[in-house]
Parts: C-alpha cells; structure tokens; sequence
C-alpha cells in the first residue's frame, strides 16, 4: 500500500433532526474512530472531521410539528450529538455544522464555481405549488393515494406502506400538508448536475481503478453506473437552506446532498489554515465512512462534484457497511425502535468500552446484522470479563501477592514461554492487516486473540502451584504475563481507549508505540506496579430484562398508535345530517337480554319519554354499571325488533383501537334531552 503523508478522515454527518442510536455508531462512528486511533498510534498525520447536517424537508417538517423554527430543532440536536460524541469517545479533530458562516460561503463558492465553468444544466420543469400558501412543495409536503398499492397518506417520494420510490406526480389525489388544498403544477427553473456526462469516467475510475473497495460499495456503484446516470438536481425550492448564489435564484436554495457532502470541505477548513493540503494534495489520503444508504453519494455524486471542480482530491476508499437491526426489528426513528446513544450514556456510566467492544465484535461489514441485549450480555460477560479482564487481574494480582506489586525479573526460557513469545508478533500483524483493510471486526477478533494467548499460557504453567518449589520459575511466568499485559494496551488501543488508559495505569507505565507492541521490554523488571481493580464488571440479568422491556413497551404503544382505522363512509350531505336527531339521555334501568351474549335492555329518560334501547355492549359492560350514565342517543332511528324488543333507538359509542367501547358523553352532567349538534 502506497505510503501517504497525512489523511483525512470523514465520517458522515448525522442529520440534525434527531438523536444517534446504535445503528448510527456501528455503521458510522464507532469504524471510523477505531480507523482513526490507529492511524494516530502508527504515527500518521491525519484529520478527522464530521459535523451536523443541518439542511433539508424533513428538518423543516418535524419544526412545523412541533411549532419552531428550523434553527431551533438543528441546534437542539447538534447539542446533543455533539456532548453524545464526546461523552462516548468519538475523537473526531472538528465536529462542525452546515448552517455555520463558513460552510454557506464554501458551499456557495463551489456551485458558484462550477456554475461559472457551465458545468450545471438549467432546466425548467412542472412541480406542484400550493397557491394558498403561495409556495412550491418539497416531495414530502405532498400527500395522496399510492398508485401501487393505493394506501392514503403516501408521500411524493416514497409509500411507506408498500415502500415504493414515487415521484410527486404519481400521487392520485394529491393534497399540500401545508394547507390541505389540492395543489397545482406550475413551472420552475433549477441547475442539474450532468452525471450521464462523467458516467465514462465513473467506469474506469470505480469499475476499473477501485476493484479493491469492499464488494457492496462496488457492487452498489456498479448497479447504479450500469442502469445508466441521469442529471440531477442541486438547487430546490425551499426557504430552509443555502440560498442559490445567482441572480434570478430567489426562493431557491442548494439540495442538502450538494450542500452536505462540502461540509466535510468546510469544516477541515475551520479546523486548519493548512486545509488545501489535506483537500488538494496527491500525497494525502482520503477516506469516507458512511453507511450502505450514502454510497452512492459518496462513490458517484460527491465525486463527480469534485471532478467537475477540478482541484480536488478524490476518495481512495469508501469503506461503507451495512444496517444494525435492532433485537430482530429494523431500527426506526419515528417508531422510537432505537437505543439512543445519550440514553445508553445515562443508563450504562463508565461502559462505554463494553458498547464500543460490541457494536465492532458485531459490526454489519458485509450484510445486515442484529443487536440484541442478550448478546451485549454475553459478550461482556464471556468475553471482556472472562477472556481479557480475566487475564490482566491474575497477572496483576499474582505479582502483587508473590512479589508485593514489583515486577520481577525474566529468568531462562523454556519451550513453552518461546512458542507464547513467538505468537505476539504474529498475532499483531493479524490486528494491523486488517485495520489496513478495514475488517475491523476481524481485527478485533485478533486482538482479543492476543488476551487469550496471556490466557492460555497462565492456565497451562499454573504459577500459583509452583510459587511453593519453582519461585524463579514463577518470576519468569509474571513476567512474561505482564509484558503481554503491557502490549495489550496498544493492541486494544484503537478498540477500547478507556480501558487501555485505566490499564496503563495498573501497570504504571507510558503509552507504547505500535511498532513495539510485541516485545519483552515495555515494562521493566524492579518497576513498581500499582494496586489493580476490575477491568469490566458483570452485567446482571435485570439490567439487560429492564432495556427489553423498554423496547417491547415502545413496540405496545406503536401498536396501539398504528392500529386500523375504519375508512370513512360515503360523504352524506348537510340535509341528510340535520334530520338525524341526537339527544342526551339518562340510562333508568339495564339487563341482559336471554340467551345472547352482547345485549343490554336499557330503559333511557330522553328527556321527551322514556324509552326502551337494545344495546350490543353487554360483552364490555355490566348492567349494574351502566345505572346512571348519560349517554347520547339518536331518538329518531326507525324503531326495530331485536330478540323480540322492540328498541327505540340507537346510544353512540366509541371504539378504542383494542377494540373496546366507551360511551360517548357529556363531561358534565346536563339536562335530559339537550341536544347534541
């Protein structure tokens, strides 16, 4: 691999609409800040920028909701992510945000450069405007009919009932969320980033130049270069964004995916005077860490921007991975089906390792996979307790109780000592291929390989059984143990920072370089060890019941927000309303009828008589306990038999999702035969 003078590292900005999860730290931030400890323990020069991506619809959806202004939710969540990241560990150099003064201007400078180069097409095209509100509709301020499966309330880019792609025009009646008015097509200039122009190039440059990117970054790439590229847009209208830099653009902003993917420009250049370097020099690495949803705007729009620019460095590696479900459910964010990373903060101090240790040990590199708190469990439990916490306690325990916490000297070396001293270096080079090559779960698996060897060669020379005829032996096997200790804090460096820290400082000594993690010398003999606490703790049962339980409350209560609706009845008109008759009674008297299961017999004062009304409620109410209530009932519905009663109207009831009945009632009492309108 080609030696490079410095790296840049992005990781992909979390859009500010909401807090990071899990999946967002798995996918994300939790590779590329393993990715980037590395690179800094072998020495390198490199920059690590992400920041909050604080542009677009659904940003200015959810501040409609909630009766705020844009700025308010992109603040709000920016602060939180911000204090997530740093709280969890995530070491990036910058955490920035697109709405900052310098990302408007480096945004605004790009297109305006690539505008001045002709690089863009203007293009004009119908879109819906709603003209009540006197503006132009972004996709998912459009609802209607699918033409596909024909569920309502399907938006103007996407059913999410059926999960078909649609574009606003396909909606059968289409409706403005802005003002419930039926909007209409109306023309609209906006500049389009030619991509079926750099289609030739994307093919030699991916296709044949990046053969080495993983196999569902380049399969996606391929997929998306062989169905052919079409222009795209890079300006909206839209009152949320980077205003369009040229005349005649008012009322036109930039698209967040031209607008987002430049704030990695802008934030190095916040972070750094020296940021050409980093950008523009073929001697400097660049490597984006995105999940499987960006790919494509990192391998193919980015940089055809940065292509048609002309400056620029490109990416050398994209080294995106797949989704983390969540206890066998895709996670969602509007259903709240997520562990939230500030909860797990709040709910599991001090563990951040253990949450950093699984979301790699179980990392989505090549497909899809689960996180569920069994595992967490267990692979605490099972691994960092049993394997490398294990380990490091009895290393450290055993010199404290033999040699009072003073490192003793290493004697002569059998066989076994040599084949455990040979493996370190292999073992090493297993966790720095494939960091280099971006398996970090494999690398993970390595490293905790390098525990196991301390493991493995406590348990088979058994030091406690010879500290009685063997003590130089013993000192020997202690000291071996705790230079093996000594090298884990490098080999576990990148992969759980705060415990290679609070390691160090058990075995008193400095941080040591990459290159000589798998020596005999990085703790000496006479030095002076100090006392030695747990590494990681068990995780009980009841923690990981109380976090289940928390989830399967949240699927409850979307059950019981999701549950169907009756569609509505055929519209009636005005007429047909007045003549229908509703009044408030008093229930007199109740009994089941014979020989039925869902009748009540009532005896209501209507105020104007009193009457007999067949009921089918008996299933969710006694006789006994409907003695007394008001109820509204329709006094002129036709009389009818009913098991040989004659019933003289209707009472009104409403039905809970669950299915169950409530009377529908006045809040306070009020007088027999009010009616109701």
């Amino acid at each position: 691999m080609r030696d490079y003078k410095r790296y840049l590292i992005t990781a992909a900005l979390p859009y500010a609409n909401g807090p990071v999860h899990l999946g967002h730290l798995a996918g994300v931030y939790v590779p590329a800040d393993i990715y980037v400890r590395y690179l800094r323990l072998r020495g390198r020069d490199v920059k690590f920028v992400c920041g909050s991506d604080e542009h677009g619809v659904p940003i200015t959806i959810k501040a409609r909701k909630e009766g705020v202004t844009p700025q308010d939710i992109v603040d709000r969540y920016h602060a939180i992510n911000k204090k997530a990241f740093e709280d969890f560990g995530i070491t990036f150099d910058i955490y920035s945000r697109t709405t900052s003064a310098e990302h408007r201007k480096t945004a605004s400078e790009f297109f305006k450069t690539l505008y001045d180069k002709g690089e863009f097409i203007e293009k004009s095209s119908k879109q819906y405007f709603d003209t009540e509100a006197q503006q132009f509709l972004a996709d998912r301020y459009i609802t209607g009919t699918c033409p596909k499966c024909s569920s309502e309330g399907a938006y103007g880019d996407q059913c999410e009932a059926c999960g078909t792609s649609l574009n606003a025009t396909d909606l059968i009646n289409p409706k403005s969320m802005l003002s419930g008015s039926v909007p209409e097509l109306k023309e609209t200039l906006h500049w389009y980033l030619p991509l079926d122009k750099y289609e030739p190039w994307l093919k030699e440059w991916i296709l044949e130049q990046n053969k080495h990117w993983k196999p569902n970054v380049y399969g996606q790439c391929k997929s998306w270069i062989d169905a052919g590229l079409q222009p795209r847009a890079v300006s909206r209208d839209l009152d949320w964004g980077i205003p369009v830099p040229v005349e005649g653009a008012d009322g036109k902003v930039l698209y967040v995916w031209f607008d987002a993917p430049i704030g990695y420009i802008s934030a190095t250049k916040e972070l750094t005077k020296d940021w050409e370097k980093y950008w523009k020099d073929e001697d400097s690495r660049m490597i984006h860490f995105i999940g499987k949803d960006n790919i494509v705007f990192h391998c193919i729009i980015f940089p055809s921007m940065l292509k048609a620019e002309g400056s620029y460095i490109l990416p050398e590696n994209v080294p995106a991975n797949e989704f983390l479900n969540l206890e066998g459910d895709k996670i969602s964010t509007s259903r709240n089906w997520a562990v939230w990373l500030h909860e797990y903060l709040e709910e599991f101090p001090g563990k951040e390792d253990v949450l950093r240790y699984v979301l790699c040990a179980n990392a989505p590199e090549t497909k899809d996979n689960d996180f569920t708190w069994k595992d967490f469990q267990a692979r605490n439990n099972n691994e960092l307790v049993a394997i490398l916490g294990n380990f490091v306690n009895r290393a450290l325990v055993l010199t404290h109780k033999y040699f009072n916490g003073v490192v003793p000297a290493l004697g002569e070396l059998s066989d076994f000592d040599k084949e455990t001293i040979a493996e370190m270096p292999k073992i090493k080079a297993q966790v720095e291929t494939n960091l280099e090559n971006f398996k970090l779960r494999e690398a993970l698996k390595s490293a905790m390989d390098f525990a196991r060897l301390g493991n493995k060669y406590l348990a088979d020379t058994e030091p406690w059984k010879l500290i009685k005829t063997d003590e130089d032996r013993v000192k020997t096997i202690l000291n071996i143990s705790l230079q093996i200790s000594a090298n884990l804090t490098t080999v576990f460096e990148a992969f759980l920072p705060n415990t290679t820290k609070k390691l160090r400082e058990f075995l008193n000594i400095e941080a040591i370089d990459w290159d000589s993690a798998d020596k005999l010398d990085n703790i000496q003999a006479g030095s002076q060890i100090n006392n030695p606490a747990l590494l990681f703790e068990k995780i009980e049962d009841d923690q990981v019941e109380f976090q289940v339980q928390k989830l399967q409350n949240t699927k409850i209560a979307n059950e019981a927000e999701c549950a169907e609706v009756e569609p509505q009845k055929e519209n009636i008109n005005f007429d047909d309303f007045t003549k229908m008759d509703i009044r408030i009674g008093t229930i007199l008297e109740a009994e089941k009828v014979a020989k039925t299961k869902k009748l009540l017999k009532l005896k209501i004062d209507t105020g104007i008589d009193t009457r007999t009304v067949v009921s089918g409620i008996a299933e969710y109410f006694e006789p006994e306990n409907v003695i007394g209530k008001q109820v509204s009932i329709l006094v002129n519905l036709e009389p009818r038999q009913i098991k040989g009663i004659e019933s003289q109207g209707m009472i009104l009831m409403a039905e809970d999702a669950d299915g169950a009945l409530k009377f529908i009632q006045p809040s306070e009492k009020v007088k027999n035969g009010s009616g109701v309108r």
